[in-house]
């Protein structure tokens, strides 16, 4: 319907079929059909770039988000040069965004910061991706301490990306931290809402084990990895 009515009045239409576009994209990378998602978010991409060429204080917010799901689809397919190009983009508009509306669009800084770590991480870059992980965690630690409730979840998510990265560089006893702290949220998490974070509570487990076992601390290593294996088989 949004794309008969586009056809018909772009410059009234445009706008409504890039946001139905990507969230179908969304939906179905959800339901395994990357091929089509790839294809649907390309078009999103092409419909806000367009749209924030003309008035990017209104559209540029919508461009770096369809960027930053046309990235995670282009590594869906391996294609991880285009995937980085994508995710930069992403966060140099999202940080321009951020500086002039911190409470608007810090937390969506921060989830192309992650996302960019993840890319980084893919080509080898790892210092270039602990740093982008940094800053995220930053962020996210600032929106935590203001709204807990909305993003504690994503504060344990860049604590436990940012363990593997101190760790993949031999930083253990950062990476120890990170990881300690990852899974007390977690487990505050798991508490509230078992069947959604018990999973990821399972797997912060195991790298704290990793951590710990790294730092010379095998029987806690142990313990830890107990408990994990005991919450992956509920």
């Amino acid at each position: 319907l949004r794309r008969a009515l586009a056809a018909e009045r772009p410059e009234a239409f445009n706008a409504d079929l890039a946001e139905s576009l990507h969230n179908l994209s969304a939906r179905l990378s959800d339901h395994g059909r990357h091929e089509e998602a790839l294809a649907t978010i390309q078009e999103a991409v092409g419909l806000y770039r367009a749209l924030a060429a003309e008035r990017p204080q209104t559209f540029n917010a919508g461009l770096a988000d369809s960027l930053n799901n046309l990235s995670n689809r282009l590594l869906d397919h391996g294609r991880h040069e285009e995937a980085l190009a994508a995710i930069q983009e992403a966060v140099g508009l999202h940080r321009a965004l951020a500086a002039e509306r911190p409470q608007a669009f810090n937390a969506d800084l921060a989830l192309s910061l992650s996302n960019l770590s993840v890319n980084l991480s893919s080509h080898g870059r790892h210092e270039e991706a602990l740093a982008a992980n940094q800053e995220a965690v930053g962020l996210r630690r600032a929106l935590a301490a203001e709204r807990p409730a909305a993003f504690n979840a994503d504060l344990a998510d860049s604590l436990f990306n940012i363990s593997i990265d101190f760790s993949g560089l031999g930083r253990h006893d950062e990476a120890l931290e990170a990881a300690q702290e990852a899974v007390s949220l977690r487990r505050a998490l798991a508490a509230e809402r078992p069947k959604v974070f018990t999973s990821e509570l399972s797997i912060a487990l195991e790298q704290l084990s990793d951590c710990l076992s790294a730092s010379g601390r095998e029987a806690e290593a142990e313990v830890a990895l107990e408990e994990a294996r005991s919450l992956g088989l509920k």
